[in-house]
């Protein structure tokens, strides 16, 4: 019984108990934690795919996201009420793991989702990596505020990693180190 019970929580994170508090006392539970975590699967593409080109000027299309599913890359959802409100990608290979992106919908944004999604891959990337990179333009001042307070370091800069409107725009690299 304990495996089955285990394996469903490695592709779902969510807690019945504060979905259930939150039907009988509505003001007692916040949105944030009726957030439901879940392995992403093909069918979230379209919703997906709809953050990533409200969030980009250059977005990633299906085939990348394709690649990340054969890959073997742990990619999740993040919802609320079955709408896809964000997504992740996180890559582990030798010690490391790579997050990839985390993108929340704009009307979603400064909620928590954000912060929310990083603990999760945080934490699976915990005793199975040393460190979690990641990269970010300088100009997403709100994302380097958030991975700054999660503990991430500025360890380098990409220069011109990322298309931009006008050229290129850099890429400051950060990681942590997990203990």
């Amino acid at each position: 019984m304990r495996g089955w019970v285990d394996k469903i929580k490695s592709v779902i994170i969510y807690d019945a108990d504060k979905e259930f508090y939150a039907k009988v006392f509505p003001d007692s539970v916040q949105k944030i934690d009726l957030l439901r975590l879940r392995i992403m699967t093909h069918a979230d593409l379209p919703a997906v795919l709809e953050i990533e080109k409200k969030n980009y000027l250059f977005p990633w299309e299906e085939d990348i996201f394709t690649d990340c599913f054969k890959a073997g890359y742990s990619c999740w959802v993040c919802e609320y009420d079955k709408k896809v409100l964000a997504y992740s990608l996180l890559s582990m290979a030798v010690g490391e793991a790579h997050i990839l992106n985390i993108s929340v919908d704009p009307a979603e944004q400064k909620q928590g989702i954000g912060r929310k999604m990083l603990e999760h891959l945080i934490s699976i990337a915990r005793g199975k990596a040393e460190s979690v990179f990641l990269e970010v333009r300088p100009s997403n001042i709100h994302a380097i505020a958030l991975y700054e307070d999660m503990g991430f370091n500025e360890i380098g800069i990409r220069k011109g990693y990322y298309p931009a409107e006008h050229g290129r725009e850099d890429a400051i690299m950060l990681a942590l180190q997990l203990f």
